[in-house]
């Protein structure tokens, strides 16, 4: 599994951070997760990107979830090859954004009647770091179970050149994405002080029960460790099915002051041991975006989609959402 996305410049991302996520003003700010695997940097990686501008996505993440440096150099690649690989991730990310805002420039309207949303906005892109669970690609990522041999040490040194190469790849922010337990999101926060990372971040954890992280840690821990974090700029849940994702705001809200960010799966189930997702047991779009306007009446900031959500699942939010989200201009 894997994602595209990625921000921009550290100044203006928390400039619209700040401008969109006031928290005196709950309006949401759309947010997308494309997923996506990094081994086959192509043009249609770029096409994808676009399908979600095109939606209405106001961020999009680069295609480095599951990218890493051990994983790239296990297939037969350089260290600098696999660097190379990283950075690539970001930059197709950009390129599709340049390429949107072409696309808008030669469109005199707001939209097409193909459905296709061309409009000026402020477009982010977010470099995608996933757990070492992603990387072991073993189910651990939706368990959290590293054994206990695990030290936060040895998760701070698996990560350190990646997160350092996606921070000088020009995305404007990392995400830290489908956290399984505290261990990692405290060796996230210790390594960027470390490492003096100056782009913002974001955590989002993954839950199964609607209460804890997968792990069975407690959420208000792990949420609370990603509140001390200076340079996180929102905290929230990803690839967790929609029905949970009212509680679980209410609890996020008990122990942080920063915007929430939230982008559900489908709520279909992911079977480890196939390492597939099982069919027609998630939501439809229809029932998926009947959630999103409660999700912001209690809390929720950034609202998207991950693992099995499309284009059109973000076009419904898009248009659930545009009448409460004002456009923020252009810097």
């Amino acid at each position: 599994m894997g994602w595209w996305c990625s921000w921009v410049a550290t100044r203006r991302a928390l400039y619209l951070l700040a401008l969109w996520m006031n928290a005196e003003d709950q309006n949401a700010v759309l947010f997308v997760l494309a997923l996506g695997c990094c081994l086959g940097f192509t043009r249609p990686d770029q096409k994808v990107h676009l399908d979600y501008l095109e939606a209405g996505a106001d961020i999009i993440i680069a295609a480095s979830y599951q990218a890493t440096i051990q994983g790239f150099e296990a297939k037969g690649f350089s260290r600098e090859e696999s660097e190379t690989l990283l950075k690539k991730s970001v930059e197709i990310a950009l390129e599709a954004r340049g390429i949107y805002y072409e696309r808008c420039n030669k469109n005199s309207r707001d939209g097409l009647g193909d459905g296709r949303i061309l409009k000026i906005r402020p477009i982010l892109v977010a470099a995608s770091v996933g757990s070492y669970g992603a990387y072991l690609a073993d189910g651990s990522e939706y368990s959290g179970d590293y054994g206990d041999a695990m030290t936060i040490e040895a998760l701070k040194e698996f990560h350190r050149r990646r997160v350092q190469v996606l921070a000088e790849a020009g995305s404007d922010l990392i995400a830290f994405e489908t956290v399984p337990n505290k261990i990692e999101a405290q060796a996230y926060v210790e390594l960027l002080q470390e490492e003096g990372i100056k782009i913002p971040a974001w955590f989002s954890f993954n839950s199964k029960d609607g209460i804890n992280v997968v792990s069975g840690d407690s959420l208000l821990e792990c949420a609370s460790i990603a509140e001390s974090c200076k340079q996180a700029v929102a905290v929230g849940i990803n690839c967790t099915p929609p029905r949970f994702i009212h509680e679980l705001i209410l609890a996020i809200k008990k122990v942080t002051t920063k915007p929430i960010i939230i982008y559900p799966n489908s709520g279909e189930r992911y079977d480890a041991d196939r390492k597939e997702w099982v069919e027609n047991t998630g939501v439809s779009d229809e029932d998926f975006v009947s959630y999103v306007s409660k999700w912001c009446e209690v809390g929720a900031s950034l609202v998207g989609g991950c693992c099995r959500t499309t284009p059109d699942t973000i076009r419904a939010i898009y248009r659930a959402l545009s009448p409460r989200s004002p456009d923020a201009p252009m810097q």
